[in-house]
């Protein structure tokens, strides 16, 4: 072999050796920093084996009833029924038994007395006073751990902030500056326009969830629904946005308008995460709206079954809701508006219109 051929193989042995060492330096310095940079990007799951997940369980608390099996502690829980069915009523009641740290008699109260906000974004402060007096005299005394909060008509809106992002930011700003752990928000149309819209109620809820879990609060959110038809049972599909609030809260409970008589409720649970189903259809909380003195509530009458309280529709009710079917399709109302209206399926009046053509 000549000088300049062994020179030629040295020199490519040199570097072969020296490519192969450079590159086994390369990867492992590369695992590194793939291992150190794992470790510090952010990552949308927590993950443990299962007994550390049951050591840490043990160190959070039970939650206890804050209303019988409806609500319990670190809930987000909506109640929710057709308008003037005694949602406010029942919201306030609850949130005084909670200030008080006394159950409302027929339900039960396993947490100690604390500190509660109320939003009340529906009662004018004399409304208010009218509920929970005699004829504005003699009013009724609240305990001092019950906070009632309005929107103040005077506050303005700071520049380059929505309505409903301030609504939130100032409600945070309330759980920090008092301390509460316990709220009850009535009604939940306030805190973002068109809930009702599945697209508005997901970011809402996540909002609402995000709190409850950086403050450890129960909720408690009062919702509308739409109009309903009486002679059916509630379900969740009864709540305004329901697919999305239903799958965001925690626990769900509702009130029912009896057809035995005008003052008579009942409340049904529509969803539930600590507890089985102890209030369905065939064992309802039937109670009564009465206000003897000065302070407006639902007492509690019985057990029994959501059918015994469902309107019973005659031919006369059908023929009248023949009428008006016919009568708003004519107008130029789509299928969907009309069920909205009446209280009714859409397929209801697909069917109604197929049966006068």
């Amino acid at each position: 072999m000549s000088q300049h051929n062994q020179i030629s193989s040295k020199s490519l042995d040199d570097f072969s050796e020296s490519k192969i060492v450079i590159n086994v330096d390369s990867i492992a310095n590369h695992i590194n920093e793939l291992v150190n940079t794992t470790e510090e990007k952010p990552n949308l799951f927590k993950v443990m084996p299962a007994n550390r997940w049951m050591e840490q369980a043990k160190l959070t608390s039970i939650p206890k009833m804050l209303f019988s099996e409806f609500w319990f502690e670190y809930e987000i829980c909506i109640l929710f029924s057709d308008t003037n069915a005694g949602k406010s009523i029942l919201g306030v009641q609850i949130g005084n038994s909670i200030s008080k740290g006394e159950a409302i008699c027929g339900f039960k109260l396993e947490a100690a007395r604390q500190l509660i906000l109320y939003y009340d974004f529906e009662l004018s402060v004399k409304q208010f006073e009218g509920r929970y007096s005699k004829d504005y005299e003699d009013q009724y005394r609240f305990d001092d751990n019950f906070i009632r909060i309005e929107i103040d008509k005077d506050s303005v809106i700071p520049d380059n902030i929505s309505f409903p992002d301030y609504l939130i930011q100032s409600l945070e700003q309330n759980i920090i500056e008092t301390g509460a752990k316990v709220l009850i928000i009535d009604n939940i149309t306030y805190l973002k326009d068109d809930n009702e819209k599945a697209k508005d109620a997901l970011p809402l809820m996540k909002r609402l969830k995000s709190i409850k879990s950086t403050y450890n609060l129960s909720m408690l959110v009062l919702a509308h629904t739409p109009k309903r038809d009486l002679t059916k049972p509630i379900t969740k599909n009864d709540l305004a946005g329901s697919k999305m609030l239903i799958n965001f809260c925690d626990s769900s409970f509702s009130i029912g308008e009896s057809s035995v008589d005008s003052t008579y409720r009942y409340l049904k649970q529509v969803k539930q995460r600590n507890t089985e189903q102890i209030f369905d259809a065939d064992n309802v909380c039937v109670c009564q709206i009465v206000k003897p003195s000065n302070f407006l509530h639902f007492e509690f009458s019985d057990l029994g079954k959501e059918f015994d309280h469902l309107k019973r529709q005659t031919e006369s009710d059908k023929d009248l809701q023949k009428e008006k079917v016919i009568e708003l399709n004519l107008s130029g109302e789509s299928l969907r508006d009309i069920a909205l209206e009446l209280g009714i399926s859409h397929m209801k009046v697909s069917r109604i219109l197929k049966s006068v053509t």
